[in-house]
């Protein structure tokens, strides 16, 4: 017996992805005998390249049913059946995921029908689903969704089946290895630790850190590093004995204690980039006529930046915002080359600049105001968000654009002045490229409140 299926995903980052639709058709080598069709919800967004593929968006999925409600459906329909997919190393992957989330450990014999075409039809210049049934007559509606493509799957697998008369090749190709999960002892280390912000540390039984990291989530991600495949994680694996953890509230102080622990203990298997993840910076600089112009380079640690980027598209599109804030002309940010008007000017949202209308003094004080605001090089500023739990708050010291560190506080113990702070910090190094961070997280990611001093 045969389950046939298709999922379609939310798309992103491996082992967190999340389920959207699952079809599965219980075949027995003749007749369709059983199926389930349905969406999921997956408690997370999806990617907006699959929404576009699929036609699948968050709205439709949000009154369909969470993956634990249709869990035991699922275990019903595919009992001691062979999976089947088209890729069925991906879909067997992200049904285990799933489970291994529910704290199940989903195991079956697997059968990919890629594998299979390449062997029993080896004429076949492709061997993608869609070209497939394409140049097979096979018909198929429903392309990306995933009945239409667990449909083409059935009829697919019964053509090889009807090449395979004996099904000697079938056999040969089904997939009789059962992962039996992480050991024993990774499951006590994994239980050890929280579903909850921090930095985590995993160590050798001599006591040696050998991996650092962070994450919003530490349970999930020691899972991803004792389930992975990777070379580093394998060796991770062997070699864990221990894992200790440090909640940490925010994802803010998490990065950065993350990356202060790395530097000081140098574990063996975390990667230390010698290149600075800020690849792009806004500089300042004044033309001919006296207006100050922004610009967004490669960084050149020669100069003093305003604000550093990850990416050149991530730079363009906060200037875009950030001319519309402090009204500043587009052809004086280098989003419109021209030599003279902007086109924001021909449809009445510049003020002139570009043509010289507005003072150098009047349009240089809206650039120094941009760079006052987004600044924090001088500032001196207490970045306040939530605590590790409800009754507490953590906050971030700034002084005079230097990092300080974090403390955590009750509630009932307000913070009203940076001396009170002072004398429960955790004290933490700066650097040019931990300032970097700051600005970067809380110019993207929404913090209770920042009180400038």
């Amino acid at each position: 017996m045969y389950a046939i299926l298709d999922i379609e995903t939310t798309g992103g980052q491996y082992n967190e992805e999340g389920i959207t639709e699952i079809a599965i058709y219980k075949f027995d080598g003749h007749e369709i005998v059983d199926q389930f069709i349905s969406l999921v919800n997956p408690e997370k967004p999806i990617q907006p390249f699959v929404v576009k593929l699929t036609g699948i968006n968050n709205a439709m999925l949000r009154s369909a049913p969470k993956f634990y409600e249709v869990a035991k459906r699922i275990i019903e329909i595919t009992k001691d059946c062979v999976i089947v997919a088209h890729n069925a190393q991906f879909d067997y992957r992200i049904l285990q995921t799933e489970f291994r989330r529910l704290g199940y450990d989903f195991e079956s014999e697997n059968l990919c029908t890629v594998e299979l075409s390449k062997k029993l039809l080896p004429e076949q210049p492709s061997h993608s689903l869609g070209k497939l049934v394409r140049a097979l007559g096979i018909p198929m509606s429903d392309r990306h969704r995933a009945s239409g493509d667990a449909m083409a799957t059935v009829k697919l697998f019964k053509m090889l089946l009807a090449k395979d008369q004996t099904r000697e090749i079938v056999k040969s190709f089904i997939k009789t290895e059962v992962k039996s999960g992480i050991s024993t002892k990774l499951k006590d280390l994994l239980e050890s630790v929280p579903s909850a912000t921090g930095v985590y540390y995993i160590h050798r039984q001599d006591g040696t850190i050998i991996f650092i990291g962070k994450s919003k989530n530490i349970k999930k991600r020691i899972n991803q590093h004792f389930t992975a495949t990777s070379r580093t994680n394998k060796k991770i694996q062997l070699e864990a004995f221990a894992v200790t953890y440090e909640e940490t509230g925010t994802e803010l102080i998490a990065l950065l204690k993350e990356t202060q622990e790395i530097n000081i203990n140098k574990p063996v298997y975390n990667r230390i980039s010698k290149k600075s993840p800020f690849q792009w910076s806004l500089y300042t600089e004044k033309d001919t006529n006296g207006y100050l112009n922004l610009t967004l380079r490669k960084t050149d640690k020669r100069k003093k930046e305003i604000l550093s980027y990850t990416t050149y598209l991530e730079g363009r599109n906060e200037l875009f915002r950030l001319s519309a804030t402090f009204k500043l002309c587009q052809k004086y940010t280098g989003l419109y080359e021209t030599e003279n008007e902007c086109f924001q000017f021909k449809i009445n949202e510049c003020d002139g600049a570009c043509i010289q209308k507005v003072t150098t003094q009047d349009y240089n004080a809206r650039v120094m105001e941009l760079i006052a605001a987004k600044k924090i090089n001088s500032k001196t500023m207490v970045i306040i968000d939530k605590g590790r739990t409800i009754e507490e708050r953590s906050a971030i010291l700034i002084e005079e654009g230097v990092y300080k560190g974090y403390a955590f506080y009750n509630l009932n113990y307000q913070i009203h002045n940076i001396d009170i702070l002072k004398n429960i910090l955790v004290p933490m190094t700066s650097s040019s490229e931990i300032t970097k961070t700051i600005q970067s997280y809380i110019r993207k990611k929404k913090v209770l409140k920042i009180v400038e001093y």
